[in-house]
């Protein structure tokens, strides 16, 4: 029987994964890179901060610290979740839903902490999770159970009770190596993941009102 939720942010309760594809371009050209591949997105999207960082630093030979590159992509994007980002269709709906039903619920993310802060109140969620948990506290990220065990801890709940929803293929297979079932979530971004993500997952919702039918 599943007693909470874990969610995703980018692409799972905020519509923000085209933001994140265009940014890293940005700054790459930015930097001196004027064709940056098209698959650098798809690369970096499994990567924590720190990690991405490096990659833009080792991969595309930039001369500047690891500091500035997490500095200046904050700084592109900050506006952005602060003014601009809405929440996926429905998603407000949901967590009605799940208030409802007394299910607590959470947020877990490779997003910059104050960023995911900012966007989260702009839209009325902060106050209603019960945690927001990024690389701050689990500094390995999604390719490791670590950050999914602890909201699950959270909530005081086991691993098989904590559903996780998430749009990204990475991170529903690390979920479910630790015991956690799964729903996947629509996101044009992932469009070439979406056979993996739907073979793998417990549930898969092309909208998240259809969550609902699962409690």
């Amino acid at each position: 029987m599943i007693k909470g939720v874990i969610f995703d942010l980018d692409g799972t309760l905020l519509d923000s994964m085209t933001v994140w594809s265009s940014i890293d371009r940005e700054f790459l050209i930015e930097n001196g890179i004027l064709k940056p591949p098209p698959e650098v997105s798809d690369v970096v999207k499994k990567m924590t901060v720190d990690e991405s960082s490096q990659y833009f630093i080792d991969h595309f030979g930039l001369n500047c610290t690891k500091e500035y590159v997490i500095r200046r992509i904050e700084d592109m994007v900050r506006q952005r979740y602060e003014e601009q980002i809405p929440l996926k269709p429905h998603a407000a709906e949901l967590l009605d839903h799940l208030d409802s039903k007394g299910i607590p619920y959470g947020v877990a993310t490779a997003t910059y902490k104050g960023l995911a802060e900012a966007a989260l109140k702009r839209c009325g969620v902060y106050e209603r999770i019960r945690f927001l948990l990024t690389d701050v506290e689990y500094p390995l990220g999604k390719n490791y159970p670590d950050i999914f065990i602890g909201g699950a801890q959270r909530m005081g709940i086991s691993a098989a009770e904590t559903l996780v929803v998430e749009d990204s293929l990475h991170c529903i297979e690390t979920a479910k190596a630790a015991g956690f079932p799964v729903c996947g979530v629509y996101d044009s971004v992932a469009e070439a993941d979406t056979p993996r993500i739907i073979a793998l997952s417990d549930y898969y919702v092309r909208s998240l009102d259809e969550i609902k039918n699962i409690f």
